[in-house]
């Protein structure tokens, strides 16, 4: 897409001031709160509304594995502050620092699918400005020598409607650094767990820390200016959080905070006597829903070079600023000016020794690194010949597009052709388990349903063995699902399960052409009207003789043959 011509329109009002053009320039910071068992340097767990079942527990051996995922979903709100804190995460005096393996090795795996170099030595340094939620007054990030540096990142160019569309090919998105730090704590003005006040806490009469977020792995992910509309960060922030899940980085619950975005914008404005100035960047800070992120930025270029022809302010030195996000209003707030990095006063943290990341643990890690999401969103859209936004909703649920592929697979051991058997898998999963999941308010994949049986139900299906009305009952088989496990290494042993629990439901479709014929004269029989309709040139009457039909077999007969047979009978 011409980026340029895209925003070449102005507003009349800029217009009688001159401006030919605006341009927006757009990058994006956003923190991801890395899954994992325990803090990033601390030995406590890990934030609470994400682990339940360990209150206080430390890590067993104090490290994370790359894999290693604490399930669960305690309620993030009525627990009491400052539960999940030590003596590390207090800063209280005696107390050091202890890297937490696993969340650099996640942090390595996110940064190989963002196409990042891995530096084979990176290094801790002490952030200072005043934090009244981390007890140091100090955050430990990374500043000259990140872990993560110079990768890109491919979304999915967007039609004229904002869709993301497979046929243009990809924008690329430079990602400058993915470096690790610790989270901050949080200021609370209301108590968790009372009655009353709009966040489900009692009302008191002062402000509390509570520092069960403190110390929690982060990875600040940085990108190149490369956006040019708000259209594009929202794509990138999806399919990021699509990448994050499914690298097992972060489960990316974005109500929770686990991802939280700050996109950085200004804008190149154009006059008509060829003057061109560039507004001062703004950070908006802290947004953590999608709707969020677009509307900051659409506020954002709308409003910029408004603000410019009234202060004439450019970017430069010190001219930086934080702004926040009225939700309400849909309007961006001052916060205060933003400061420049040598104002954080960096240094080498003392306490922590470098981080060194061997080539062969790194290429051990790559091995973990599953499929880019633009990559997968080309390959469902043709391969599957799936609608590019069925497509793109299918690669923002990592489980369900592994649920299509695994399924895929599996119908293609069984006999039936590839491309066939992707697409009748996707139909199945976004269409009959879809709507189950929509009624329970989860994802397909977390209905319990097995690859293999979705498979064969396909495999019957391609082979005319049942029909469409069998699929719902099929899938809601419990016993099914069991039986996977046992045939795991034989698809044609799930392919007789499948078909033995059809047989059983009468669901197999029959093939005895003298029942289907005598099904047929009966139809004929108790719709006169409707079998004299078709004769007189009205097809859309057939319909009712193919549901008699399909009544009398008792939903055992196939209903593109019955259809065909009525139309000779009828002749």
């Amino acid at each position: 897409m011409d980026h340029a011509a895209e925003h070449s329109h102005v507003d009349p009002a800029l217009a009688r001031a001159g401006v030919v053009r605006v341009t927006p320039i757009i990058g994006l910071e956003v923190h991801v709160q890395l899954e994992t068992r325990r803090k990033m340097f601390a030995r406590c767990a890990a934030t609470p509304q994400d682990h339940e079942g360990g209150r206080g527990r430390e890590a067993a051996d104090g490290e994370d594995a790359p894999g290693d995922v604490l399930g669960g979903s305690a309620n993030a709100w009525g627990l009491a502050p400052n539960t999940y804190i030590d003596e590390t995460v207090l800063a209280l005096p005696g107390s050091l620092p202890v890297m937490n393996r696993g969340a650099v090795e996640k942090a390595a795996v996110l940064g190989l699918l963002l196409r990042c170099s891995i530096a084979p030595v990176s290094r801790w340094d002490r952030k200072a400005y005043f934090y009244p939620d981390l007890p140091k007054a100090y955050q430990i990030s990374q500043y000259d020598l990140p872990l993560c540096f110079d990768g890109a990142f491919d979304i999915p160019s967007l039609d004229e409607a904002g869709v993301p569309d497979p046929g243009r090919g990809p924008t690329r998105i430079g990602i400058v650094r993915a470096h690790l730090e610790e989270d901050a704590g949080k200021l609370l003005h209301e108590a968790p767990g009372g009655g009353g006040g709009g966040g489900g806490g009692r009302m008191i009469d002062h402000s509390i820390v509570d520092y069960n977020r403190a110390g929690t792995p982060l990875l600040e992910i940085v990108t190149q200016p490369d956006f040019r509309s708000a259209g594009e960060v929202v794509v990138f922030a999806r399919l990021l959080r699509a990448a994050c899940r499914d690298s097992g980085a972060s489960r990316g619950i974005l109500e929770r905070g686990h991802m939280r975005f700050e996109p950085n914008i200004n804008c190149e404005i154009q006059f008509a006597d060829g003057a061109v100035v560039r507004t001062p960047i703004v950070e908006v800070k802290n947004l953590n829903s999608f709707r969020a992120l677009k509307a900051a930025v659409e506020f954002e270029i709308a409003e910029q070079p408004r603000r410019y022809l009234a202060d004439r302010r450019v970017m430069g030195k010190g001219a930086k600023s934080t702004r926040g996000f009225d939700d309400a209003r849909g309007v961006t707030f001052v916060q205060r000016t933003k400061e420049d990095a040598d104002e954080y006063r960096y240094f080498p943290d003392p306490d922590l020794p470098a981080v060194e990341l061997g080539a062969g643990r790194v290429e051990e890690l790559a091995k973990l690194v599953p499929e880019a999401p633009f990559d997968r969103f080309v390959r469902l859209s043709r391969e599957l010949d799936l609608d590019p936004k069925d497509a793109f909703a299918v690669v923002e649920e990592p489980g369900t597009a592994r649920l299509i592929d695994r399924a895929a697979d599996l119908a293609v051991a069984m006999g039936v052709d590839r491309g066939k058997a992707g697409r009748a898998s996707a139909n199945i999963v976004l269409q009959n388990m879809q709507r189950r999941a929509n009624e329970l308010g989860v994802g397909p994949a977390d209905l319990g349903v097995a690859p293999g049986v979705v498979a064969a139900i396909v495999a019957l299906r391609a082979d005319g063995r049942i029909g469409n009305q069998a699929v719902d009952t099929l899938l809601a088989v419990d016993t099914l699902a069991q039986a996977e496990h046992a045939t795991a290494s034989d698809p044609r042993a799930m392919l007789a399960r499948v078909e033995a629990a059809a047989r059983e439901r009468g669901l197999l479709i029959v093939r005895d052409e003298g029942a289907v014929a005598r099904w047929i004269a009966e139809a004929l029989a108790a719709q006169p009207e409707a079998a004299a309709s078709v004769r007189a040139g009205k097809p859309q009457a057939l319909g009712r003789l193919v549901g008699e039909v399909m009544k009398r077999s008792g939903g055992q007969a196939d209903a593109a043959r019955v259809r065909e047979a009525l139309l000779k009978a009828l002749e």
